[in-house]
């Protein structure tokens, strides 16, 4: 047989050997010149460079010097932003490895000469820190920052930013009054005369179930209130029950028991309700006046004035810090007839639900009556007074010792004999005019509390230093004081301070080793959630916001509660247990009572009581995502916003800054009046056909789509406010497709560390007291790289930060050029 061989054959067979080698062979990547080359300089070069970004003239070769554009492009990259949908794109390996590329090279020319950034070289305490500074220093269960100025916020920041935390005459004013009260406290002096102080529960509260640990089992309604009572002495707590918007009581018809105690002793029971004469008023018309409605005097009487009357008790009590609870006997009962459905909203304020429950309306603390001198023996006094002088001769020794104690606290740092010199010449003043000791000491802690090394920290450069000479390192006692407010909110403990006065800090192994015990302390728990996560997710806004009690008549504020904390204990819980960021965005479970499951639709939670639950569906619950607290914060009162959550979602969790709208556009997406409203999605399209408004609302509103199975207080729906089937699709900055939660989360996850980088860049801001520059990103990516073969674990981002060189040291400034004369 003849092996016969065609042209045509060999030639098929040399074409398949080429593809198949070509397919082989490894493939060059695309370098950064190229891709600009390709897709990018029709727009960005040096002629006419949109956006004012020129990359035909970009020196690649030089990363440090163009650092900050470079930074530019890679965030365009990462998201795969540019170019604009509809132009000749890169495939997505292109757009990871030229971005890739380009961030080795910037991080390359940083790891040879890091620059930390420059601070502001005073910062003052704000608020939350002076308050839990107080706390601290004197033992004292106190807040005072309603008494204080508020602080500003940088726009999506922080409120401990240095540039913003300006001090004014105001300040100065309320730093002065607030030290002596809070001295004269801490120290025991009786107060000049007896005050009364007001406690209210807010009325859109419910209270049909016990609100506080601190509350008796079997109790309902009412508060728990930590109260420091200044000296031994007589007070009288007397309360007020709640009303509706004409001041008639609620809840009177029937006789229900009112509790007052203290520490949880009962102090004394009281009957109210059941008591009103004649014939009462129509339901909800108490007040109105309407000819037929209105109830017999009698009962007008005891439903204004007479029905709270008496609800006080004068007990004796000693000084520190005590529990007064006021509570009702929880009753079980249901009303006869046809079960109604749960109306809240304008209900709760307009109706005197008769025979409703009873609630507290406020509380009031007054006192002391027949003070017994100074107090005894209190946590903050025996925080204060280290030693008792035995002798008139003594006290003046003595007062330096604990002035000296004190001030090296609050002073943060070893005092001088100037220091001590300067406080005992106010314990002198204080000692001669009250004619005590301890006024004495008390004068010269109010002094202590409005010094500036109090209430600013302060970094000091050498006097010769500038920038040509590079960064400095912080001082040990400038890394105790910034460690101690990153991680407690609060001045540096004793074990702080003494590693930072013999430089024994800033030693890496010493460093790592107070960070964990930090991290362990309660007070780092309170300080991350309560103040960097509450600001990072919007927290605060919560009791802000409104919601149409029309379209959500069963809201209330005891609903809006539970969202803040399910949030707070969600985000506490990933810290103490140590667990990925990523749990933030997936995890299982969250935290409930019956009112928060009931709204969620999560059966068998009974009680007031928050638990951890398993979620049922993860597709309809599960991180931070479908969390009412997120949800509602990025509503309007009566719908849905896919734009506010659009932009939550761009700042908070891919780390993407969105400006506001230019000035002048119009905002509103209202339909006229009488017309069947489109759906958001229709409103929203139309919004966009004005060019000005769809360079940005074509990358917001796509995003905030994918949340619209969640309505205004975050309950889970399938029909939208216009009666329509909810459609929760959206889609990428680069167009890809996802669909409502379960795709966000899956989208938001998909790129291993870029979620966590999102959350370093939050926390390293709120660690620096500064917002995150350009020249920061190499530290933030070196963190996470780091932190990836821990998990991206809390413990190994904030460690990361510690360690960074924006944390630990701090840019010269540069050199001043005089003009010549």
């Amino acid at each position: 047989m003849t092996l016969q061989v065609t042209r045509t054959s060999i030639l098929t067979a040399a074409l398949t050997a080429a593809l198949l080698h070509a397919q082989s062979a490894p493939q060059k990547p695309v370098t950064p010149r190229q891709l600009f080359d390709t897709y990018c300089i029709d727009c960005h070069d040096h002629e006419a460079p949109a956006s004012g970004l020129a990359l035909d003239t970009l020196d690649l070769s030089k990363p440090g010097a163009n650092a900050a554009t470079i930074e530019k492009v890679i965030v365009k990259l990462r998201t795969e932003a540019m170019p604009p949908q509809g132009n000749p794109r890169p495939d997505k390996a292109a757009y990871n490895s030229v971005a890739k590329q380009l961030e080795d090279a910037v991080d390359q020319a940083w790891a040879a000469h890091p620059n930390p950034g420059r601070i502001g070289a005073v910062q003052r305490l704000n608020r939350t820190e002076y308050n839990n500074a107080i706390r601290d220093l004197f033992k004292l269960d106190l807040d005072v920052t309603p008494l204080l100025p508020g602080d500003d916020t940088a726009d999506g920041s922080f409120d401990n930013f240095a540039d913003t935390l300006s001090i004014s005459t105001a300040h100065l004013e309320r730093y002065m009054s607030v030290a002596r009260q809070v001295t004269r406290l801490a120290v025991g002096l009786p107060p000049a005369k007896p005050s009364s102080e007001r406690f209210e529960i807010p009325l859109h509260v419910l209270q049909e179930d016990r609100m506080s640990e601190d509350l008796p089992f079997g109790s309902r309604g009412g508060m728990a209130i930590h109260y420091d009572f200044p000296v031994d002495g007589e007070y009288l707590i007397h309360v007020r029950l709640q009303r509706q918007y004409q001041d008639y009581l609620k809840g009177m018809g029937w006789p229900q028991q009112l509790e007052i105690r203290l520490d949880g002793k009962l102090l004394k029971r009281f009957t109210v309700g059941g008591a009103g004469k004649g014939r009462p008023a129509a339901s909800s018309y108490a007040g109105d006046g309407e000819p037929g409605f209105a109830g017999d005097p009698e009962w007008e009487t005891y439903m204004q004035l007479t029905g709270d009357a008496g609800l006080e008790v004068r007990v004796p009590v000693k000084a520190g810090s005590r529990v007064v609870g006021v509570d009702f006997v929880r009753q079980e009962w249901e009303p006869e007839g046809l079960p109604q459905p749960m109306q809240l909203g304008r209900v709760i304020s307009n109706d005197q639900v008769y025979f409703g429950y009873a609630n507290v309306g406020t509380v009031d603390i007054g006192g002391p009556y027949a003070a017994e001198g100074t107090a005894k023996d209190t946590p903050s006094r025996r925080a204060i007074f280290v030693c008792q002088p035995p002798a008139v001769s003594e006290e003046r020794p003595c007062a330096a010792t604990i002035l000296a104690h004190m001030a090296r606290l609050a002073y943060r740092r070893s005092v001088t004999k100037q220091d001590t010199d300067t406080l005992l010449q106010f314990f002198d003043q204080g000692r001669k005019e009250e004619g005590s000791f301890d006024a004495g000491i008390q004068f010269a802690l109010e002094r202590m509390l409005v010094d500036p090394d109090f209430l600013l920290r302060v970094y000091r450069d050498p006097a010769s230093a500038t920038s040509a000479s590079g960064a400095r390192p912080l001082t040990d006692l400038e890394l105790a004081s910034r460690l101690s407010f990153f991680l407690w909110s609060s001045i540096p403990d004793d074990r702080l301070l003494t590693l930072a006065e013999h430089n024994e800090l800033s030693k890496p192994q010493n460093l790592e080793k107070e960070v964990r015990r930090m991290l362990a302390d309660p007070r780092a728990m309170d300080s991350l959630v309560d103040n960097f996560a509450a600001q990072w997710l919007n927290l605060r806004r919560v009791d802000e916001a409104v919601v149409d009690p029309t379209k959500y008549p069963n809201y209330d504020e005891s609903l809006l509660n539970a969202f803040v904390t399910e949030t707070q204990m969600f985000v506490a819980s990933t810290i103490r247990e140590d667990r990925s960021l990523d749990d933030l965005l997936d995890a299982n479970y969250t935290f409930v009572n019956e009112r928060l499951a009931r709204h969620y639709g999560i059966p068998g939670v009974y009680g007031s009581r928050f638990r951890r639950v398993a979620l049922p569906d993860p597709n309809q619950r599960g991180g931070l995502l479908a969390q009412g607290s997120i949800l509602l914060t990025t509503s309007y009162p009566d719908r849905t916003s896919p734009v506010l959550r659009g932009k939550w979602l761009l700042n908070n969790m891919f780390g993407l800054p969105i400006l506001p709208p230019p000035p002048g556009v119009n905002t509103t997406l209202e339909s006229k009046p009488g017309v069947t409203p489109p759906t958001i999605r229709e409103r929203l399209a139309k919004h966009r056909t004005s060019p000005s408004c769809n360079s940005c609302h074509s990358v917001i509103d796509p995003l905030g789509f994918t949340l619209e199975n969640f309505d205004v207080i975050g309950g889970w729906r399938t029909i939208d406010e216009a009666g329509k089937p909810v459609d929760a699709s959206g889609s990428t900055l680069s167009g890809e497709k996802i669909s409502g939660l379960a795709g966000l989360r899956k989208m938001l996850l998909e790129q291993p560390g870029e979620f966590p980088q999102t959350v370093t860049e939050k926390l390293m801001a709120y660690a620096l007291g500064r917002r995150i520059e350009y020249y920061d990103e190499p530290s933030v990516r070196k963190i996470v790289h780091d932190a990836a073969s821990n998990q991206y674990r809390w413990s190994s981002i904030v460690l990361g930060i510690v360690k960074s060189p924006a944390f630990l040291e701090r840019d010269l400034p540069e050199p001043v050029t005089r003009a010549a004369k």
